[in-house]
C-alpha cells in the first residue's frame, strides 16, 4: 500500500483553504420547461412578493433558517442573510412550452390560482411567453396535432 512522503503531508496541513462566496451581481435568469400550471404559479408568486400582495410563504431561500454550531448557540440566520443569493427584483424569467399561451392565458386555463391574484399578476405574466420548444408526437399520448383544438 503506498504511502504519502512526509513533504506531501506538509504541503497539505500547510494550505490554507478559505472560500468566499461572491455576492450575486446582475440579473438571474430562469428557463423553465413547460408554462403550465406549476411553472405559472411560481412565476407568479415572485411576482406577487415583489408586489408586497403575498409573502413568500414556503420559500426555503426567503423564509428558511439555517442552524450554526449546536442548537444551544440559537444562532439560526435566515438562509438569504447567511448566503449571498439573487434578489427577487433580480429574478428574469423565460421558458419553452409547446403552446403559445403566455404566462397569463396559461395560468388562467390552469386555473390554480385565485382570479383576484392573477388579475393582480396580469400586465407581468402577460409579458412572459414561451419559447419554441421541441415536440415529438411519437411520444406523447395525448398530443395537439395540427387542426386540433389546443388544449392544455
Amino acid at each position: 500500500m503506498p504511502t504519502r512522503s512526509k513533504s506531501a503531508i506538509a504541503k497539505t496541513e500547510s494550505k490554507q483553504h478559505s472560500s468566499q462566496i461572491q455576492a450575486p451581481k446582475g440579473k438571474l435568469g430562469v428557463m423553465i420547461p413547460g408554462m403550465g400550471a406549476v411553472a405559472t404559479t411560481f412565476v407568479a408568486g415572485v411576482e406577487a412578493i415583489r408586489k408586497g400582495i403575498a409573502k413568500p410563504i414556503g420559500s426555503l431561500t426567503q423564509m428558511g433558517t439555517i442552524r450554526l454550531g449546536k442548537r444551544t448557540d440559537a444562532r439560526s440566520p435566515k438562509v438569504k442573510e447567511f448566503v449571498p443569493l439573487a434578489n427577487l427584483n433580480d429574478m428574469v424569467f423565460t421558458g419553452w412550452d409547446i403552446f403559445e399561451d403566455n404566462m397569463y392565458a396559461a395560468a388562467a386555463k390552469a386555473g390554480v390560482l385565485e382570479p383576484q391574484l392573477l388579475d393582480q399578476v396580469k400586465p407581468f405574466l402577460s409579458s412572459i411567453k414561451p419559447r419554441q420548444a421541441v415536440f415529438d408526437h411519437n411520444y406523447v399520448k395525448k398530443s395537439v396535432r395540427e387542426g386540433d383544438d389546443q388544449e392544455r
